[in-house]
Formats: structure tokens, C-alpha cells, sequence
């Protein structure tokens, strides 16, 4: 009997280790509950379209960002291709936590999982954490995979 608790969950990546732990729990809970995962990837433009008039260069580098973010989502669909789970993937683009969250509230997530590097306090706050961000702003539960660099 599958549990009518998660039917849609949204797994925030982009395609770090972290991000491929969370994979793995959003797996397991999609197998244990019957749910459909959605892959999501934002595109943070904010990073390479400070330089101006430089369009040549920021396109260069959007195309490189949707190519990490394809390869990123492709991840949890090869990752579910042998199972009976259903997976679509989603392209974003904009600030990812405010992205994160607005999705998952507009298309009615069940559950938001999303690694995290478990970043000292220092290193939260001189470069912040996206994870933090969703927890913060969500009305989705959120479930954070924590993964330690060895």
C-alpha cells in the first residue's frame, strides 16, 4: 500500500554530491510513497550578468548553466529510468531559493528535499546557503540531505 502523504516531490539539484544524496532519499521516498518526483535546476543569472555589455560572454555562459542543468535533472531520470517512478524534469531560472519555493508552492509539492554541504556558520553567512533559504521561506515541508566533504 503506497502512503497518500508525498505525491509530488520537488528535488532541488544541481548536480553537486550533495545534491545526488538527496537524489538517492527522493528515490527511496518516491519507491516507499508512489510519488512523482520533480527534478528541478535554477539558473541563477545573477552570477554572470554583472558584466556589462558583455553579451557574447553571458550568453556563453547561459548556454554552459543549461548545460550543467540539463546534465543535472538527466541524473534523476537515469536514476529512475528501471523503476515504475515517474520523474519530470524542470529548468528554471532567477534566485534558486526564491525559485525553489515558488515552484513547489504554485504546482502543489508535497515535500521539497535538497542537499546541503553542512557549511560552518562563517561560510553561511559570507556566501550564504540555498538550502537555508527554502527552509526559511517555504510553506512546503523541506527535508535536507546533510553530505560532509571527506
Amino acid at each position: 500500500m503506497k502512503s497518500k502523504l508525498y505525491r509530488k516531490i520537488l528535488l532541488a539539484t544541481d548536480d553537486s554530491e550533495s545534491a545526488r544524496k538527496a537524489a538517492d532519499a527522493a528515490l527511496e521516498l518516491a519507491h516507499l510513497s508512489g510519488a512523482k518526483i520533480y527534478a528541478v535546476y535554477v539558473i541563477d543569472r545573477s552570477i554572470y550578468s554583472s558584466v556589462p555589455e558583455d553579451l557574447e560572454w553571458e550568453e556563453a555562459m547561459y548556454t554552459r548553466f543549461r548545460e550543467l542543468g540539463e546534465e543535472a535533472v538527466s541524473y534523476m531520470e537515469k536514476a529512475a529510468k528501471d523503476t515504475d517512478l515517474q520523474v519530470e524534469s524542470v529548468l528554471l531560472e532567477g534566485h534558486p531559493a526564491e525559485e525553489i519555493v515558488n515552484f513547489a508552492e504554485k504546482n502543489g509539492m508535497d515535500l521539497i528535499i535538497i542537499g546541503s554541504l553542512g557549511k560552518s556558520k562563517v561560510e553561511r553567512f559570507l556566501i550564504g546557503s540555498i538550502s537555508e533559504k527554502v527552509i526559511r521561506n517555504s510553506k512546503v515541508p523541506v527535508l535536507v540531505v546533510h553530505w560532509k566533504r571527506p
